[in-house]
């Protein structure tokens, strides 16, 4: 029998802020999400993430927050409930541009993020509470931090942007506004995929 091939990945950088710590009691107030990058076998092709990108606010789905977790975001709680995007109308958009980029670029979508597992869970919940389906599956997602961590051979812990080479970060500043953070993030994707390991400086960084 022929060995499977895998499809292509179209990585997507995805940040999200929230009112709390968990989805559900709390809202997703704003999320971002910028294209990365193409792997096909070995070979992983950069995109320019300001290229292509997404970016809602959205309304608040509870009445419960917390003023700490909210301020992060700098996001004014009254004006969401205001003018804040439909979360469905907002998931609904996002569903569509995730298979419209993933089409053009011929590969399977997956949300990456630093860490994932905090916008993943925020991300997925939402996905599937407002329309019941995710375009990347119930486990299309990679997280950067363990990536590294692999890479680096280095533990978990111990895998901090602070402590990354400083060639594989991004020049650009971590502003705790969405796409930003998210293109920022994009960045760092392409050149963790891109990194050769310790020692060597990833090729074409950002």
């Amino acid at each position: 029998m022929a060995a499977r091939t895998a499809r292509p990945s179209l990585y997507i950088s995805v940040d999200i802020e929230a009112d709390g710590p968990i989805p559900g009691p709390y809202s997703m107030i704003s999320f971002g999400a910028a294209v990365a990058g193409r792997q096909d076998g070995d070979v992983y092709t950069l995109a320019d993430p300001e290229r292509r990108n997404f970016y809602r606010e959205l309304r608040p789905i509870s009445d419960a927050f917390d003023p700490e977790a909210l301020a992060v975001s700098g996001l004014d709680r009254d004006r969401l409930l205001r003018e804040g995007a439909d979360p469905a109308v907002a998931m609904d958009a996002f569903r569509a541009w995730v298979r419209e980029v993933a089409s053009d670029a011929g590969a399977q979508p997956v949300m990456c993020g630093y860490p994932a597992s905090f916008d993943w869970t925020f991300l997925y919940w939402y996905l599937m509470r407002f329309g019941g389906e995710s375009p990347f599956g119930h486990s299309g997602c990679l997280d950067m931090k363990t990536l590294y961590a692999v890479k680096a051979r280095v533990p978990l812990r111990a895998a901090v942007k602070g402590r990354m080479p400083y060639e594989l970060r991004s020049r650009r500043r971590h502003t705790h506004h969405a796409l930003d953070d998210a293109v920022e993030q994009a960045e760092l994707m392409s050149n963790l995929m891109l990194w050769p390991g310790p020692g060597a400086a990833p090729a074409g960084a950002l």
